[in-house]
């Protein structure tokens, strides 16, 4: 995928690439960012080579995936944001999701809010996609709010992996 990186204040989200291997094992290893993700952090670094082959997978095939979110100032990758289309965790229809993970220092600092403004902004003028969804534990607090200061609207709950989810949806005004 030949993705030009999107730059917002205090980031760069660019594509990811293998050589964010050890960036993703340090993240996804951690249990607390797995509290919501189904408590099942990642044990290797292959684990997490898996990870990002399957979103080298998305780029090829939809053009799209998640990008890895790249302090301006350091230089260093603190997490992952943005859209991917996806057709696992809601099953009866494919939809474009935003996500978003950070790695537990960046937390509560206003970086996922920031990426994930800049991804449905990307997603609705780029894009041109009518719809973007997304989902959240509704035990994550953090997460529930940071789609609702976005502008997501709640459009009902669903249960993926034994865990209710709240599931959120912004319709594109442009199109």
């Amino acid at each position: 995928m030949k993705f030009t990186p999107i730059e917002t204040q205090r980031l760069i989200l660019r594509s990811i690439n293998i050589n964010d291997a050890q960036d993703f094992f340090e993240m996804d290893s951690n249990p607390n960012v797995h509290r919501y993700l189904g408590n099942n952090p990642v044990t290797s670094i292959e684990q997490s080579k898996t990870w990002i082959r399957d979103i080298l997978e998305q780029y090829k095939n939809y053009g799209i995936g998640r990008l890895a979110m790249i302090k301006k100032d350091t230089g260093e990758f603190i997490g992952w944001s943005g859209l991917k289309f996806e057709r696992e965790l809601r099953q009866e229809f494919n939809y474009y999701d935003l996500g978003y993970r950070l790695k537990e220092d960046f937390w509560r600092k206003g970086y996922a809010t920031e990426a994930a403004l800049a991804s449905l902004d990307y997603g609705f003028k780029d894009l041109k996609l009518k719809e973007i969804y997304a989902a959240a534990d509704v035990n994550n607090l953090a997460s529930n709010y940071i789609l609702q200061k976005i502008g997501m609207q709640p459009s009902g709950n669903f249960t993926y992996d034994n865990s209710l989810c709240n599931w959120y949806v912004l319709k594109n005004e442009l199109a």
